[in-house]
């Protein structure tokens, strides 16, 4: 509450003081959050490349029902460790994302034995430059994005369904199906996760609430920028 006392004119400063300081904790957290994912892609990018020549550690994923282990384990920690950050310190937080792109990595070893090298880097630049535009939009734009919400979560929930049917019809039309519209949807979230990820920022947070923050919006982004680069390697990637 403002002390009548005080004039005008001595609490202006003081106004754009403090917005300058919240303009500055926001970018702060932004690049905490854009770091987090990188660094995440970084280390699934790694481990991915190095289990794909690795033939002892392949073979004894996808030649044994491991596989189906490291390809549902990175949902199964998405849902039940960070589900529960609240009750987690930051460096606890921080030990599952970590663990979530190994695992991840593991789980998408197999993209460098069914593409060719050239169009992996070559889509991984073109989700790149996607990614970075549509981010850049959910962060800029004036506009609310929230009414895209329960649309694009509808979206999801379609497609893992459409690609778990899928994986029994093995039909190359619903899977270009899949692809093509998983484009849009995580080319949306994208934009719509950027824009909720910079409405959870408060000022008012800790250094502890303020990092496992982050985390979490790394962790959006990171899937949605995965699920991108996925579903556009579906579509303009040659198969070896």
């Amino acid at each position: 509450m403002a002390d009548n006392n005080i004039p005008a004119y001595q609490t202006r400063p003081v106004a754009g003081t403090y917005d300058q300081a919240i303009d500055q904790g926001l970018r702060t957290y932004m690049l905490s959050v854009y770091q987090y994912m990188m660094l995440g892609l970084g280390v699934t990018g790694l481990i991915a490349y190095f289990t794909s020549v690795t033939p002892a550690l392949f073979n004894a994923i996808y030649g044994t029902p491991l596989m189906w282990v490291v390809m549902f384990a990175p949902l199964g920690i998405a849902w039940f460790a960070f589900g529960r950050i609240d009750r987690m310190s930051a460096s606890t937080a921080q030990m599952w994302f970590w663990a979530f792109a190994a695992i991840m990595g593991l789980s998408m070893a197999s993209i460098f034995k069914i593409y060719v090298g050239e169009d992996i880097v070559r889509v991984f630049f073109i989700t790149s430059a996607t990614f970075g535009a549509l981010s850049l939009y959910g962060y800029t734009t004036p506009r609310s994005l929230s009414a895209w919400g329960s649309f694009l979560i509808m979206g999801v929930v379609g497609l893992l369904i459409a690609s778990v049917v899928n994986i029994f019809m093995q039909s190359s039309a619903l899977s270009f199906a899949i692809s093509a519209i998983g484009v849009l949807v995580f080319a949306g979230l994208t934009a719509y996760d950027t824009q909720q990820i910079k409405e959870m920022y408060s000022g008012s947070d800790d250094s502890e609430t303020m990092s496992k923050k982050a985390i979490v919006g790394a962790l959006r982004l990171y899937m949605d920028f995965i699920n991108l680069f996925i579903m556009l390697l579906r579509l303009l990637g040659n198969r070896e």
